[in-house]
């Protein structure tokens, strides 16, 4: 009666929110002040103070059937001109209003790129560590997800295996920087060889390989790390953007959709992401919301919260001889565990320590586990004797 691929992840929460469920139910019985969890990025910081004014200024003051109408499907012109204007003065980009299309998050942004790409056989790529979801999206429009295993000194570009792995049925690759879950930012050095390779064998293949570059975490990156523009290096790119974590707004769904205009055949791949929301049934972003953002473009949390969690963390675990690559960016740390199963690992803190942390295996990474960071700094100084008891189980 139903579409049992559908039901089957209808019926199966992601092992992150399985964890996640875990924890809540634990601490009815332990107390939430006992359970340490580590397994969701739920942003802690609170949003900038420009985000309420903003709110309280456009509800006060603006006429509510504006407010609360709909704008164009691709969002409110003056909200994407001002977003626009965001990235040209940051980025040192040329880009319109009619570059942009505004979205649900994130996670819409790349659903509707997926559904205006994918045609039968088409094929992504993506590289391990990756977020699990992009499985569902791909699959969802139609198309196959390649993974690149993961090069887990670095965790930047396994560029052996991603020469193996791209055919002429490669439609687009997927990257991930900031990212999630590794924390790792991909540098300049590693997207110009992506670039180089992309018009190489778009040439070869006599078709547009496209980029689409999920960017949720760009603006979390630490100790001056530049997080590279990909429009500028390669112009096939689409750049999937959400406000989830830069401005600490998860639960309103906001983001949009950049289509540089030197994108080949620009007018028919902007229609196509049109017609992708479209199918979609994405009428329009949250028009609130939209204004909201176009207010505060350039607006962000208080990030620094985030590196002083990562400092405490990677230096406390790597002492306790945790191995692991420090994160540039995001709010994850990615170590090694401290047993080839990490499933177990991770069973193991839960049960004996009541530390939720997240295997890698979903991620494309066996023999490693996720740590969420955008949690209270208390939280981490009280668990740190927890991850040495931990640590102490196994490195005897």
């Amino acid at each position: 009666m139903f579409s049992e691929e559908i039901l089957k992840l209808g019926t199966k929460k992601s092992t992150i929110r399985e964890i996640f469920e875990y924890g809540k139910k634990r601490a009815s019985v332990v107390g939430k002040e006992n359970i340490f969890d580590f397994s969701i990025g739920n942003p802690n910081v609170p949003a900038p103070q420009c985000v309420k004014e903003t709110i309280l200024e456009i509800v006060n003051n603006e006429d509510p059937t504006l407010i609360h109408g709909y704008t164009s499907a691709q969002g409110d012109d003056d909200v994407r001109e001002s977003i626009a204007k965001s990235l040209n003065d940051r980025f040192d980009t040329k880009f319109t209003k009619d570059n942009l299309y505004m979205t649900v998050g994130a996670a819409a942004s790349i659903s509707i790129c997926l559904k205006a790409l994918t045609n039968v056989g088409d094929e992504y790529i993506t590289f391990a560590p990756y977020f699990p979801e992009y499985k569902c999206f791909v699959e969802g429009a139609g198309g196959k997800l390649i993974v690149v295993p993961a090069d887990i000194e670095t965790f930047q570009i396994n560029f052996i295996e991603f020469e193996k792995s791209i055919t002429e049925h490669t439609k687009a690759i997927i990257v991930n920087s900031p990212n999630n879950p590794s924390g790792i930012v991909y540098s300049e050095e590693t997207i110009k060889k992506l670039a180089k390779i992309l018009v190489e064998k778009s040439k070869e293949y006599n078709h547009p390989i496209y980029l689409i570059s999920d960017e949720p975490y760009r603006e979390i990156a630490y100790d001056g790390v530049k997080v590279p523009y990909l429009t500028k290096y390669y112009n096939n790119t689409f750049v999937c953007y959400s406000y989830s974590k830069s401005l600490s707004l998860p639960g309103e769904r906001i983001g949009y959709i950049v289509v540089p205009s030197e994108m080949e055949d620009f007018n028919l791949a902007y229609a196509a992401i049109c017609g992708g929301g479209r199918v979609l049934g994405y009428v329009n972003a949250p028009s609130l919301f939209q204004k909201v953002v176009g207010k505060c473009a350039t607006a962000t949390a208080d990030i620094s919260i985030y590196e002083t969690n990562r400092n405490l963390l990677y230096e406390g675990l790597t002492k306790l001889g945790y191995k692991c690559v420090k994160p540039g960016g995001a709010f994850y740390l990615f170590p090694q565990s401290l047993e080839a199963d990490a499933k177990e690992f991770c069973k193991k803190a839960r049960e004996k320590y009541d530390l939720l942390l997240v295997p890698g295996d979903d991620f494309g990474c066996p023999g490693h586990f996720r740590l969420s960071y955008c949690v209270q700094t208390e939280q981490i100084e009280r668990a740190m004797p927890l991850f040495e008891k931990l640590a102490k189980d196994y490195l005897k």
